[in-house]
């Protein structure tokens, strides 16, 4: 019995010590006149968004869906070149008797298409047709339902407010999306093959065919675009139902500086001749300002001392000195102030020596103006050395005044209080039984 009563505390002691043991979002000032709903404006080269308007609202993004289809399909192929698919007639018929336009592949059916073609036919034109025979053809081939596909790739992309239901973007109460959600999708697609270059054509021939297909998203249409055509822009693609309106999801480069806009639910209305291309003419002004008024600053360098952070167990100090891990740049107005500018720590409580210079402590906050603009990780400045000393008597402390250990205290006294019982019982009984033997 005294060997499990040890055993037992040794054991409780082990469990006692060993228990002891992005980007932001901002607006900027910006008198760009605005038409969408919904808008998101984002620098790509920070993933630093600039500007929004009602940016987390549910909308119905039209054509913009084949983004995501886009995905789907180019992750599924791993030879777009050599790849070819039957244009099915039923599936255009299909899409003719429900009044929904094709795109050029009326004229390929009963033919096979490579699935490069079929990519632009999807991306540069309107393209309900090349993303109806895609999304058949990966539907009949890998036995999974496409639209399935799309939902579950939004999801892991961390789109919160999307919801799918076809690979078109034909209209579907359930069919909806955000521009934030917007904004996450195309930035994913830009860094699969061939989608940039594919969303910055402006007319391409398909196999065979003497006439091209053209872009409806006319800000890259030097030929076509007449006022809304934009030096600047690179892509993507454009979209419109009498539910969604005008829809664009638009890139433009210029000087080094990258970005991309989301415009959802700007007005349409085809019977009261409201067509302009409002996502166009309020992109490129989105541009235009961002351009000539936002730039890169280091605010600060990866050697500024940002704030002190307390520490406990160190040999010689009671405080540590915290510097960025990089140097911090960010998209910030060309007129700023310094003063517009703080960084704060998201936890400034105690941390324990030992500690490496360059070890990750906290995060901060960059705020401009009060509103949140990216976080950043603090590093110690200075290696910390552990005072032995210090911390064996933390942790005795800890161990000694922990719940468990009381706890693990109270099952012992009660285990010992049950072991005298049961000793003096059997002590008792053992008397008893000599007594009568000498009876």
């Amino acid at each position: 019995m005294r060997k499990f009563f040890s055993l037992f505390i040794s054991f409780v002691l082990i469990v006692s010590c060993l228990s002891c043991v992005s980007a932001g979002a901002i607006s900027f000032d910006c008198d760009v006149e605005t038409y969408s709903d919904s808008i998101i404006m984002v620098n790509l080269d920070s993933d630093m968004v600039v500007f929004e308007k009602d940016a987390d609202s549910k909308r119905y993004p039209a054509s913009l869906t084949k983004i995501m289809t886009y995905i789907i399909v180019s992750e599924y192929f791993e030879d777009y070149d050599n790849t070819r698919i039957e244009v099915k007639e039923y599936l255009i018929k299909n899409l003719e008797s429900r009044g929904i336009a094709c795109s050029g592949l009326e004229w390929h059916v009963g033919k096979s298409l490579t699935v490069t073609d079929l990519l632009y036919a999807m991306m540069v034109p309107v393209g309900h047709d090349a993303a109806t025979v895609l999304a058949d053809y990966i539907t009949t081939e890998s036995g999974k339902d496409f639209v399935q596909l799309m939902n579950d790739k939004a999801k892991e992309l961390g789109c919160t407010s999307t919801n799918f239901t076809n690979p078109t973007g034909v209209h579907d109460p359930e069919h909806y999306t955000t521009a934030r959600d917007m904004y996450i999708i195309t930035d994913y697609a830009m860094g699969l093959p061939m989608f940039s270059r594919i969303c910055s054509t402006p007319t391409y021939y398909l196999e065979g065919d003497e006439y091209p297909i053209t872009t409806t998203n006319l800000m890259i249409d030097s030929a076509r675009g007449g006022d809304y055509f934009y030096t600047y822009a690179t892509g993507v693609k454009g979209g419109t139902t009498d539910q969604a309106g005008r829809c664009l999801v638009s890139t433009a480069v210029y000087n080094g500086y990258a970005y991309m806009v989301v415009c959802l639910h700007a007005p349409y209305n085809y019977e009261k001749e409201i067509t302009e291309q409002y996502p166009m003419i309020e992109s490129a002004n989105l541009y235009r300002w961002a351009f000539l008024n936002l730039e890169f600053v280091t605010q600060v360098t990866k050697d500024t001392p940002i704030c002190e952070q307390k520490v406990e167990h160190a040999w010689d100090t009671d405080t540590i000195l915290l510097v960025p891990e990089t140097d911090l740049n960010i998209i910030l107005p060309a007129d700023y102030n310094d003063a517009d500018v703080s960084i704060v720590p998201d936890n400034d409580g105690l941390v324990s020596a030992p500690i490496e210079k360059g070890e990750i402590i906290t995060s901060a906050t960059v705020y401009y103006r009060g509103q949140s603009v990216t976080k950043i990780n603090l590093v110690s400045q200075d290696d910390v050395r552990v005072s032995f000393i210090l911390y064996v008597t933390e942790v005795v402390k800890s161990v000694l005044t922990s719940v468990w250990f009381l706890i693990s205290v109270l099952i012992v006294i009660v285990l010992f209080v049950i072991y005298v019982g049961v000793s003096s019982s059997y002590s008792k009984k053992k008397r008893e039984k000599q007594k009568t033997r000498k009876r």
